[in-house]
């Protein structure tokens, strides 16, 4: 058969083609476009009409909006106002253009509203820059994580035969690793005989006051390592083993963690008396900005199906910061004057009842912790860090038998000594249902850090709406505060900075009001 005549040519209309801008296909002296062109974003006034026949309207009347699923040669639905989606608050700079903020603008939050977002999207993007300059990028991490699988001892290069610090479970050694065209220090952790927390530590995620384990291994220890009862290089020697026939070295699990402590919290306690007589103020504000990551780190185990093991000062490892002021670059700050990261590095499930102790003296604490659940317990443990850090001798007696006793007193040195006191009541409340959370201690640790204080409701009684402004006045402040010393130079944000952000970036005033009313 011949084949069919071809069909007339029929002109494609302007309102099936994907939208083009005017400017692009007009000449001086063309018609402007019809009304029913997709140049235009207000259909014609017919079009609009709400009595009329569905008959009347043309074939490409209303249609779903344009989705990652469709076609994008399918026609746009012209038949409603179409405006361009208004930008989000977290995508705002001060490049945006105007057309895209007087969108904002006209929105029922208006001006306010617009910079409130802003506040809040600037305080977030800050939080975790600053975050990954404390942790590290997860990317590198993970990289170093590939290249430490399998390496060992002789992977490895020993800093300092000497353990660089002792904790409870474990001994800290100083090793090198060579990483790409860098040189890394890393802690080589050789855990004591009494140590149970081998198995969950890489299960933990990545968090500012957890340990980071980044790899492991079982190999023989090195002859130059000093441990104690473990004989080795610099035992030898007339009084020693016989260097002709050495005494093997024990074969030790051993793990790679990111950060090298310095000291644990029971020696920073042990140290700073001095420190606390003639500066309490600082001192004891450096307590709270340490319980405060103990509870965040606490907050962390409990969303991992985790608890901590011996919560005591002898765990509780020290780590200074890498990022030193602009202005102090190339000078070391006393580990007692500036703000360390805490680690907890002790570790079990929840499901498992005994928790690992580290000496006997503890034992007689976890045999009277052993009826209550892990949160309890770690509500107990903080509030009687509370007194150790504060330098209050209280003793197993005080804690569990002041049903019918005080607890010590807590002397008022400072501006945070109420507020500490308060806490550590509250925490070591006899009655479990009295008892705040770790979640609410670290809500009053933040308040006394960072406010509200108890003057802002001399003048005006307390409510939302006072707490709401208060809180929006603050978050504009800490910006302002970060901007000037940018621009100043004088000092690059830390971990306190962080802290701070951590908390101005969540709390609302329900939050604020609810924690006010238990502290003060």
């Amino acid at each position: 058969d011949p084949p069919p005549p071809p069909l007339p040519k029929k002109q494609l209309q302007r309102a099936e083609s994907l939208p083009e801008p005017a400017s692009s296909h007009r000449c001086h002296g063309d018609p402007e476009p019809r009304a029913g062109s997709v140049l235009y974003s207000i259909p014609p006034p017919q079009l609009r009409q709400e009595g009329a026949p569905p008959r009347d309207r043309p074939s490409w009347g209303p249609k779903k909006p344009l989705t990652k699923s469709q076609s994008l040669g399918e026609p746009l639905a012209p038949s409603s106002p179409q405006k361009a989606p208004s930008p989000s608050l977290k995508e705002l700079t001060f490049g945006t253009a105007d057309g895209e903020l007087g969108q904002l603008l006209e929105s029922p939050a208006g001006v306010c509203g617009v910079i409130l977002g802003c506040q809040e999207a600037a305080l977030a993007r800050l939080s975790a820059h600053m975050q990954e300059e404390l942790v590290g990028p997860e990317e590198r991490q993970q990289l170093l994580e590939a290249e430490l699988a399998g390496k060992r001892w002789a992977a490895l290069g020993v800093l300092d035969p000497r353990p660089c610090c002792q904790s409870g479970d474990a001994w800290y050694f100083r090793v090198g690793f060579t990483f790409g065209h860098s040189q890394l220090q890393l802690a080589a952790k050789v855990p004591k005989l009494c140590c149970s927390s081998l198995g969950v530590q890489s299960s933990l995620g990545t968090h500012c006051s957890i340990q980071r384990l980044l790899g492991r291994f079982t190999d023989r220890l090195p002859r130059e390592l000093v441990l104690p009862g473990i004989p080795g290089k610099q035992s030898q020697g007339p009084s020693g083993e016989d260097p002709a026939c050495p005494a093997p070295r024990p074969v030790l699990q051993v793990l790679l963690c990111a950060e090298v402590p310095q000291q644990t919290l029971a020696e920073f306690v042990k140290g700073s008396h001095a420190l606390h007589r003639t500066s309490p103020g600082h001192y004891e504000r450096l307590g709270c900005l340490l319980l405060l990551q103990l509870c965040m780190g606490l907050e962390h185990l409990r969303g991992q199906n985790m608890a901590q093991g011996d919560l005591c000062p002898e765990n509780l490892l020290l780590v200074q910061c890498p990022s030193p002021t602009r202005s102090q670059q190339g000078q070391k700050e006393p580990l007692g004057l500036s703000l360390p990261r805490l680690l907890i590095s002790s570790f079990f499930k929840v499901q498992e009842k005994q928790r690992p102790c580290s000496s006997s003296q503890e034992q007689d604490w976890t045999q009277a912790l052993a009826a209550a659940s892990p949160p309890a317990a770690a509500e107990l443990n903080v509030g009687r860090l509370i007194y150790q850090i504060l330098h209050v001798d209280i003793s197993l007696e005080n804690i569990l038998g002041f049903r019918s006793k005080r607890l010590p007193e807590i002397p008022s040195l400072s501006i945070y000594s109420a507020g500490l006191k308060r806490l550590a009541t509250l925490l070591l409340h006899r009655d479990a249902h009295q008892r705040v959370s770790i979640e609410q201690a670290r809500g009053i640790l933040q308040v006394l850090l960072w406010g509200p204080r108890q003057e802002l409701f001399a003048r005006s009684r307390k409510s939302l709406e006072l707490l709401r402004s208060w809180l929006e006045v603050k978050r504009a402040l800490l910006l302002l505060r970060f901007a000037e010393n940018s621009a100043g130079a004088r000092e690059s944000p830390g971990l306190e900075e962080w802290l701070c952000c951590q908390y101005f970036q969540g709390v609302t005033e329900h939050t604020l009001y609810q924690v006010t009313q238990v502290l003060y």
